[in-house]
This record gives C-alpha cells, sequence and structure tokens, in this order.
C-alpha cells in the first residue's frame, strides 16, 4: 500500500513539474495587462525579427520559438511587393536572407516565394518568405506583435490587422511622425510607438500621440527622460542589439541590464531573448 502511495505521489510531482514548465510559453493576456500598465514592474522582452538566433529572422519558425521561449513581443518588418502584397522582409532586397536576388519592390510575391529563406552564414530553411497575413494568422492569440513600418502601405497592413480582429495585440513603430500620423487617420484607436532621439523629440511625441510606448536609445536613457515618460503613463523601449546583446551573450547581462533599467526602461528589444529572459526571471522581473 505505502508503495503504491509513493506512485502516486511520484505522478502529482511529475504532472506539477509538466504544468510549470509549460508556463515558459507567451501568456497574451499577461503580456496586455502588463503593456497597458507603465507603472507594472514586469520588463517586457521584445525579440528583434523574431527568435531568430539559429534560426531564420522574419520567419514563422522564428516567430514559433519566441512564443515558446516566453516572449512578450514580436518585432516584425513589413514591406511590400511590386503586386501589392506585404511580406516580412527587413531589407530593401531579398539578397542577405533569402537564396535569390532583387528589390523587394521590384518582384511580385510569387517570384519571392520562389526562394527559400536563408540564414546568416548559409544554413537554408526549408521555409520561403512569410507574407504578413501568413505571419499574423500564426501568432494571432499567441503574443504582442510590434509592427516595423518598413513600407508606406498603411491601409494594408491596417486591413490586415482588422480582419484577424487583433488591433489590441498589435502596435505601430516609426520614426516618421507623419507616417504614425497616416495610421491614426485609419485607426484612430492604433496603438502607437515613436522614436525619439532626445527629450525633446521625447516630449513632441508624447504632446502629439500619448503613446503607450516610446522607443529611445541609450545615448539618452536619463532620469529626465525616464521621469518624463513615466509622469506621461508611457512605458520606455530600448535596445541591446549590437554591443549589449553581445555582453549578455558573454556572462556581463546583469551588468547591462542594471544600466539600462535603472531610469525606468520596461521594454528591451533583443536578439538574445532566451538569456534576456532567463536573466529576468532570475532578478525578478518578468513571471
Amino acid at each position: 500500500m505505502k508503495s503504491v502511495k509513493k506512485i502516486a505521489v511520484l505522478i502529482v510531482l511529475f504532472l506539477g513539474l509538466a504544468c510549470s514548465s509549460s508556463k515558459t510559453a507567451t501568456d497574451l493576456s499577461t503580456t496586455i495587462a502588463a503593456f497597458k500598465n507603465p507603472n507594472s514592474k514586469t520588463v517586457l522582452v521584445a525579440a528583434h525579427r523574431g527568435a531568430h538566433m539559429d534560426n531564420f529572422e522574419n520567419s514563422i519558425a522564428s516567430s514559433l520559438k519566441a512564443i515558446e521561449l516566453g516572449v512578450d513581443i514580436i518585432e516584425a518588418d513589413v514591406k511590400t511587393t511590386k503586386d501589392g502584397h506585404l511580406i516580412l522582409m527587413h531589407d530593401s532586397s531579398i539578397d542577405r536572407t533569402t537564396t535569390g536576388t532583387g528589390k523587394v519592390e521590384e518582384m511580385t510575391l510569387a517570384e519571392i516565394k520562389s526562394y527559400k529563406l536563408k540564414a546568416p552564414y548559409g544554413r537554408i530553411s526549408e521555409e520561403s518568405v512569410p507574407t504578413f497575413e501568413e505571419f499574423l494568422k500564426v501568432v494571432k492569440g499567441k503574443i504582442m506583435v510590434d509592427v516595423d513600418m518598413k513600407t508606406d502601405n498603411v491601409e494594408g497592413i491596417l486591413k490586415a490587422v482588422h480582419e484577424l480582429g487583433i488591433e489590441n495585440n498589435v502596435f505601430y513603430f516609426d520614426n516618421d511622425y507623419d507616417q504614425l500620423e497616416s495610421i491614426r487617420q485609419f485607426d484612430k484607436s492604433a496603438q502607437l510607438m515613436p522614436r525619439a532621439y532626445s527629450l525633446q523629440m521625447a516630449d513632441s511625441a508624447l504632446v502629439r500621440f500619448a503613446p503607450p510606448v516610446v522607443h529611445i536609445d541609450s545615448n539618452f536613457n536619463t532620469q529626465e527622460v525616464g521621469d518624463l515618460l513615466k509622469k506621461n503613463n508611457s512605458r520606455i523601449w530600448i535596445n541591446t542589439l549590437g554591443q549589449e546583446d553581445a555582453q549578455i551573450r558573454y556572462g556581463k547581462g546583469e551588468e547591462v541590464l542594471q544600466e539600462l533599467i535603472k531610469n525606468g526602461v520596461n521594454i528591451i528589444q533583443t536578439d538574445e531573448p532566451k538569456m534576456l529572459l532567463e536573466l529576468l526571471r532570475y532578478k525578478g522581473l518578468h513571471n
């Protein structure tokens, strides 16, 4: 009888561990609640072009990996093809990230789809360049999306988002304030993330858009900027792309994190989402 009880306890423990491990996947409702609360203690993580390290940037695979890791936000670059289709692509050409060559705006969707995605060191994917619609259908209800506006096809982007009914899950980034105004003309409730390069520009962004989040840079990550944005109920976004990500990669993540968040930064975009999430969880700054 004792052995039966021991087996039962072991089963319960096993199931508990299995359940706890599944919690690493993104919880969209938790993310949205934190995103809309600038006073939340949670530091949100954005995966730059998806979780693309050892993967393929701006791909369905990197999007699914980000969700699996528990990333809060996926950043996706959107461009328009010659025949008017929206695709995920950062560069003006497909040369660097696919097996083909050519300018995105001079190629049809069918031409671009005929090639496969390619990793920086030459590894070839089974996946071709995804359309924006294909990407949205995969991530719908699973993770927030930061649309990096690499096109002026504002109407097409908002139409795709509205058709899937995921307006609350998506926000739009641009350093062109006129482009952001165009988004608001199509959707007055659209969530915007303007980029600011100075305290004065941050103040202007707040007055013009009252945005839920403002993108700043490390060179003016100051207490004055942090206080201004927090006072106006805006989250503060910053990147670790490049040198800071390298430091995270090589064991100096705690120093990088402390420097970033000391003035109120509470969304970090990174090429190393797995490492950053582990660090934030260790510090009690992420679920």
